[in-house]
C-alpha cells in the first residue's frame, strides 16, 4: 500500500496542532489518525537547514526511511516529517532507526 502525500497547508497545520510523537535531533514526528483508512505522509524543511541541495537531500533520506518502515505502520494515519539540522549530516540509517523509534507506537500487532 502506497502513502498519500500531505500539499495542503491546513493538513500540515492539523498535525502541528497535535504534540510531537518524537523528537530526536535528526528527525521531529507528527501523527494523527485519519478517516481514510491509508497511510497519508507530508516531509518538511526549513531553509534553516541550509541551501537547496541539502534541503532536497534531508527529504530524499527521510523519504527513503519511510519506504522502509511503511510496510510495518498500521493504516489510517496521518504523519508529517521535518528534518533538523543534522538530518543532512548522517546517514539514512540513523535517521531510520529515529523514524522506528518514534512510530513504534503504530506498528501492527504480531
Amino acid at each position: 500500500m502506497r502513502a498519500i502525500s500531505l500539499n495542503k497547508n491546513y493538513q500540515f497545520q492539523r498535525l502541528y496542532r497535535k504534540k510531537a510523537v518524537g523528537v530526536s535531533p535528526v528527525l521531529v514526528t507528527y501523527a494523527a489518525k485519519n478517516r481514510l483508512g491509508i497511510h497519508r505522509v507530508g516531509i518538511t524543511t526549513t531553509k534553516k537547514i541550509g541551501k537547496a541541495h541539502q534541503r532536497n537531500r534531508a527529504r530524499r533520506i527521510i523519504r527513503e526511511a519511510w519506504r522502509l518502515t511503511e510496510h510495518r505502520v498500521q493504516p489510517g494515519y496521518d504523519f508529517v516529517f521535518v528534518a533538523r539540522g543534522r538530518t543532512t549530516l548522517c546517514s539514512m540509517q540513523e535517521v531510520h532507526r529515529a523514524m522506528q523509534k518514534h512510530l513504534a507506537p503504530y506498528f501492527i500487532k504480531p
